[in-house]
């Protein structure tokens, strides 16, 4: 209990002191982060209603594929990802391991599956008729399309949502492809697991507790841009 009630001290006073490490550390969770989800956001949601709207040989098997990719380990993405990048693989050219740029990439291979699946049963679930009324009302396939996507767009943010969350807590990726270097890469999951290591209990807690309340402010913000878009 001494632990948790130092660990709620020491996170207010890195907060309010604005600890330059502190807030370079929580900056670049949030912006590897954002851009993982937006990524993810941009590739789940056009795939997964791509998936949803068109039938083709083969699409229960890219069904059951994508609904097990929402489950991906993120070690064995970090594994991957490690490999395809390494000076030898298929993409070492890139030079980019041990960067942020890794690491959005191993956070919006692990987040895009869970955008898609969501998105593909959101769109699954609107009413079948739905796009033969859009249709006959004149409006064109693109068209029919978005309009399919504002209407399943309560899901679709739940979804959105769903992908920040997977991987702003996400840790074992960040630290096989990021390296968890100082000033560069560290992000607050990897350094909480490296203080935890450390024995430093206290600020362990302190960044896990900035952890969740960034997570909580940004789920926050997506929670009522949601419940604002509720029919009423």
């Amino acid at each position: 209990m001494d632990i948790i009630i130092e660990g709620i001290k020491q996170a207010f006073i890195l907060i309010f002191t604005l600890d330059p490490e502190v807030m370079g550390i929580t900056w670049l969770s949030l912006k590897i982060s954002g851009t993982a989800t937006i990524i993810s956001m941009v590739l789940g949601v056009s795939t997964g209603t791509a998936v949803a709207l068109t039938r083709f040989p083969g699409r229960r098997i890219v069904i059951s594929l994508i609904n097990t990719g929402m489950g991906l380990p993120p070690v064995v993405v970090g594994l991957f990802v490690t490999v395809f990048l390494w000076r030898n693989g298929p993409l070492g050219f890139l030079e980019i391991l041990y960067t942020p740029a890794s690491i959005i990439l191993a956070q919006a291979v692990i987040a895009t599956p869970i955008v898609m699946g969501i998105s593909l049963a959101a769109m699954q679930n609107l009413p079948p008729g739905l796009r033969l009324q859009i249709l006959a009302l004149g409006a064109t396939r693109i068209q029919m399309v978005w309009m399919l996507i504002k209407e399943a767009r309560l899901p679709l943010l739940s979804a959105i949502m769903a992908g920040f969350g997977g991987v702003i807590s996400e840790v074992g990726a960040s630290i096989m492809v990021g390296g968890n270097i100082k000033g560069y890469t560290r992000v607050l999951t990897t350094a909480t697991v490296m203080e935890t290591g450390k024995g430093n209990f206290d600020i362990a807690m302190a960044l896990g507790i900035i952890l969740l309340v960034l997570a909580f402010i940004i789920n926050s913000i997506l929670t009522y841009v949601q419940q604002r878009e509720r029919p009423r």
